[in-house]
């Protein structure tokens, strides 16, 4: 079944760097789980609230500049077995484009499992 973004997802992709939107847009396509964007832009205002109650670590968010966004399956759930399909459409949709991305699930610590973000090296 082929899924497709619902206008809030392009919505929230606003904004956001060029390359990961494409790869965004290509994972939905071959994705076996339904996703949407959770978030894409943050606001240094959004970013300090969300450090305060510690749902993130740092004032250098990506989300800050574009380089990154946050996907959750669609319906909504925070089990992981649900973001396991989704890591695989968006790491293939990535390879297929030429874009390097890194994924929160693969952190050591502070796993992040909605958050996907263009790897600092090759966009700093």
């Amino acid at each position: 079944m082929a899924y497709k973004l619902g206008s809030r997802s392009l919505k929230n992709l606003s904004g956001v760097h060029p390359d990961l939107v494409a790869v965004v847009k290509r994972a939905i396509e071959i994705t076996e789980q339904d996703f949407s964007v959770i978030e894409g832009m943050r606001t240094v205002k959004r970013q300090r609230e969300l450090v305060k109650s510690g749902a993130s670590q740092t004032m250098n968010s990506r989300h800050l500049t574009g380089h990154a966004v946050d996907i959750a399956p669609y319906p909504l759930s925070w089990d992981w077995e649900y973001f396991y399909p989704i890591e695989d459409a968006m790491k293939q949709a990535a390879r297929e484009l030429g874009v390097a991305l890194e994924w929160g699930g693969d952190w050591r610590s502070f796993k992040d499992g909605p958050h996907w973000q263009l790897s600092r090296s090759k966009y700093p």
